[in-house]
């Protein structure tokens, strides 16, 4: 399937999608901007990106909306059922929404259509759930003055007001909604950036919301660089919360803005994330889970496996499957069901990906690259490299791309510390046979999420974030919800 075969729903979207999408109308003054389709590097549309001005506005109509109370004054079981009628709109246009996602970012449809789609629908329902179960506690207090007075204390939690949520290029939909849905569960109003690369599924998420009884107003999307328009929303001081997901550095800059007029922030950042095979692992297992761990999106994952710490019984062994299938794997667009190794993003990132491997080898690793790619568009091949040690820059930089570089070991405590050895902490997986070993090594493992004998495995009810520079704060459960309240401490004296 080509662009020009897209289904006619999808055609008419990349019509009407002119721009940001605020108070349920789409807003096309500003700078235009060529959305690109990754497979070839040619437009797919054109949209306008906003400024400061812009953000600003979305900022006072997102407040407006959350003063009134058109969201917050509904009760919690009308918000429930209206999310709940959203998840179904996203169920009933899956297709259309995979389609506009592999489109415009480049994955496959496979993956669009399980993964970014289909795990949505579920997260959305489960995070809807949470609307109507938000609650405090009573407390038992102490309290001695005045003599002989009596007191009632409890808990209440409140939305924090208006959030902003910064979403990155790598699953913009789905991560788009990790953040939107808690954020109104909690009774918030929200106003989105997505990444300029890759701002469509957005769009028609929003639309989606409109028609599914969400108020204008309350979950709006503004379009703009992450300079102008991030900048301003994470400084903004009518915004209380600020999530973010992406890079470190930009982190960071989000963080400092944030904390200058002291509104909340969470932050979901890079990830340098091990796998550590031990010589009792089942090598099948543990080559499979490495090929989907670390090549899933073409390996465009913050969670994604790109050091694998093997048991020098297991290496050579371990580096020749990875070498084989990656040799197996045919090129093509993300739109082809069949093709197995996709576009990235976007130039910049193939320029950047490619240069960690030119590096790599020039320091003097082995590279094994797998069958030839298209010149047209932003295709890298899967890459193994091997030879590697632990202090190379492939070892230790996120290169957010489809390289899997191994490195052997001959001690277990030696792995701990090269796994260890890292300013990131997102995800860590352990592949071993062993239960004793996994309950001794586990908890040693210093990420957010350790998975074992799988990895990059999400559930929309475990608690999914990093340690380190990987981050501060939760995605998922009710963790995710309570990130977007306030507790408020009640006192009665009677």
């Amino acid at each position: 399937m080509s662009q020009d075969s897209a289904s006619q729903a999808v055609q008419d979207f990349f019509k009407r999608a002119t721009g940001s999408f605020i108070e349920g109308a789409y807003v096309s003054d500003g700078s235009p901007r060529d959305v690109l389709d990754p497979s070839t590097g040619k437009p797919l549309t054109q949209v306008a990106e906003g400024d400061v001005a812009l953000a600003d506005r979305a900022v006072a109509l997102t407040k407006q909306s959350f003063d009134d109370g058109r969201w917050g004054g509904m009760t919690s079981a009308a918000r429930e059922r209206l999310l709940l009628r959203f998840a179904d709109l996203i169920e009933q246009h899956a297709d259309e929404l995979a389609q506009i996602e592999t489109l415009n970012q480049g994955k496959s449809i496979n993956i669009a259509r399980g993964v970014d789609v289909g795990f949505s629908i579920d997260f959305v329902r489960y995070m809807a759930g949470w609307t109507t179960k938000l609650e405090g506690s009573t407390r038992d207090v102490s309290i001695g003055m005045p003599e002989g007075a009596k007191f009632n204390a409890y808990t209440l939690r409140q939305p924090v007001g208006v959030v902003a949520a910064i979403v990155p290029w790598n699953f913009p939909m789905m991560i788009a909604l990790w953040k939107v849905v808690p954020a109104l569960a909690a009774g918030c109003t929200v106003v989105l950036k997505p990444s300029s690369e890759t701002p469509l599924s957005v769009l028609r998420l929003a639309e989606l919301a409109i028609e599914a009884g969400v108020p204008k107003g309350v979950f709006n999307v503004v379009l703009g660089s992450g300079a102008t328009v991030g900048t301003r929303l994470s400084e903004h001081p009518d915004v209380k919360k600020v999530t973010f997901t992406g890079s470190t550095e930009i982190g960071k800059q989000i963080g400092h803005a944030a904390v200058e007029h002291m509104a909340n922030f969470s932050l979901e950042l890079g990830g340098k994330n091990p796998m550590l095979v031990l010589a009792d692992a089942d090598l099948e297992k543990a080559v499979n889970g490495a090929l989907m761990g670390g090549l899933l999106n073409q390996g465009q994952v913050c969670a994604a496996a790109s050091r694998f710490y093997v048991h020098r019984s297991l290496h050579d062994r371990f580096c020749e499957h990875l070498a084989k299938a990656v040799d197996a794997m045919r090129a093509g667009p993300g739109i082809d069901p069949e093709a197995q190794v996709n576009p990235l993003v976007s130039k910049r990132q193939q320029v950047s990906v490619q240069g960690y491997i030119d590096r790599a080898r020039e320091q003097g690793a082995q590279v094994h690259v797998g069958n030839e790619v298209p010149a047209e568009g932003f295709y890298i091949s899967p890459t193994v490299v091997s030879g590697a040690n632990h202090d190379m820059e492939i070892a230790r930089e996120e290169v957010f791309g489809p390289v899997l570089t191994v490195i052997p070991f001959d001690d277990e405590e030696e792995a701990l510390r090269m796994v260890n050895d890292s300013d990131y902490g997102l995800g860590a997986s352990l592949w071993t046979e062993s239960l004793s070993k996994t309950m001794a090594m586990t908890p040693r493992i210093e990420a957010g999420t350790v998975w074992v004998n799988t990895h990059v495995t999400l559930d929309p009810a475990m608690p999914f974030g990093g340690l380190k520079m990987s981050g501060i704060g939760k995605e998922f459960g009710p963790e995710a919800v309570n990130a977007y309240t306030e507790l408020k401490s009640i006192c009665i004296a009677y």
